[in-house]
């Protein structure tokens, strides 16, 4: 089963005291919820990628897929963003996967997700957007 090491998790407290309570409380509730399914944590161990990003961190994602090698990832200039606010109201995830790797599987996310939206109905999913998927995205 793969685990976050202590270094990890001591960032992982820190991204998730970044988030609005609300949200944070939803996360933790969905975390606890797929740490105690044996199925569910072998698949692998989600964590926040990013809370907080600053409006130049913001603009540099922006800049990806447009004058910047690599996908688009997001569609919100610096400061457009609800990862431009403290606290924030957003929070991105991943997984931890057995060998080591990180995974942003549409499949576990969407798992993940459900366990989101039924921890706080308030919870939106960028999965579930009409347009651009954005599916790590969880947001109130």
């Amino acid at each position: 089963m793969p685990k976050l090491s202590s270094t990890q998790q001591r960032v992982q407290v820190a991204r998730l005291a970044q988030v609005v309570p609300s949200l944070g409380a939803a996360y933790a509730q969905a975390l606890a919820r797929w740490l105690g399914d044996p199925v569910l944590r072998l698949a692998g161990v989600p964590f926040i990628t990013e809370c907080y990003r600053s409006p130049e961190r913001q603009d540099e994602l922006y800049k990806q897929g447009r004058s910047k090698p690599g996908p688009i990832v997001t569609y919100k200039r610096g400061g457009e963003s609800k990862h431009n606010r403290l606290p924030c109201p957003a929070l991105d995830v991943a997984f931890l996967l057995a060998d080591g790797s990180v995974s942003w599987s549409g499949l576990l996310l969407s798992k993940f997700a459900r366990l989101m939206k039924a921890a706080d109905a308030r919870v939106h999913w960028g999965g579930d957007w009409p347009g651009f998927k954005d599916r790590p995205h969880f947001e109130v």
